[in-house]
């Protein structure tokens, strides 16, 4: 981990265990991928809003029959609680409290465990220079209701299921995948200078994750790559799946 890293900048996230007969069919209608195909690894998703942007970007997985688990940052936990019960009012599940869960990375992919082994500003140093390398983005809560999912490329890891039928912001999403396309969208890039918070606005270029690297930061960030090529930025690659186009393929 770089000396200079600000370890109050460090993400940090919690676990909600959602339990019961209707957890299956409440997701369903809430998260943007197929829940019914969900296993026992994390899948990245998201629930978004009526204007079709992500509102949770999350990690989930079936932990058991009628049984999930939610990874969420920890800042955004009692929010994504508070929606829990509210839309799930008149179905029959329980929603455990949040507790705390640690980024760690596994055979080269950025997981999570309940270890406290993991809990360490190095691991978790490591876990987000991972993740930035991979676009494996986290949404907090300074950047609740900033990007679509399309936007992030969640759609190419898998995040989104475009014939699963209705959910939050789906008519707004599948407008925009079927109709039309995203101009400006995630990219990978290496910057000089203090690194900027998630959210922040680098001239018309806004960040969605950034990690402190040896000489600058190394960044997801949304833009047009025309922005892009009139910055300072330095353009990464992003692994093979998320190089493709974010338009539908005609």
């Amino acid at each position: 981990m770089s000396q200079s890293t600000n370890l109050a900048a460090l993400p940090k996230f919690a676990q909600l265990t959602i339990q019961g007969i209707d957890a299956e069919k409440f997701l369903q209608g809430q998260l943007t991928c197929d829940v019914t195909k969900l296993g026992l690894s994390y899948q990245a998703a998201a629930i978004g809003n009526l204007k079709g942007r992500i509102e949770f970007g999350i990690w989930i997985k079936k932990q058991a029959e009628k049984h999930y688990d939610v990874v969420i940052s920890a800042d955004c936990a009692e929010a994504l609680q508070a929606h829990l019960n509210k839309y799930g009012a008149f179905s029959k599940f329980d929603t455990s409290a949040p507790v705390a869960i640690y980024p760690c990375v596994l055979d080269e992919v950025p997981t999570f465990s309940h270890k406290d082994s993991h809990d360490t500003p190095e691991n978790t140093a490591i876990w987000a220079q991972c993740s930035v390398a991979t676009g494996n983005y986290w949404i907090v809560a300074a950047t609740q209701g900033e990007f679509q999912p399309q936007e992030l490329r969640l759609h190419q890891r898998g995040g989104m299921d475009y014939d699963k039928g209705c959910y939050l912001g789906q008519e707004v999403i599948a407008r925009i995948y079927f109709k039309s396309a995203p101009k400006a969208f995630l990219h990978y890039v290496k910057g000089s200078g203090e690194t900027p918070a998630a959210g922040a606005k680098l001239d018309k270029i806004q960040v969605v994750n950034a990690t402190v690297v040896d000489e600058g930061f190394e960044a997801l960030v949304v833009a047009r790559p025309e922005q892009l090529a009139q910055s300072d930025l330095s353009i990464l690659d992003l692994p093979p799946a998320l190089q493709a186009d974010v338009a539908r393929l005609k």
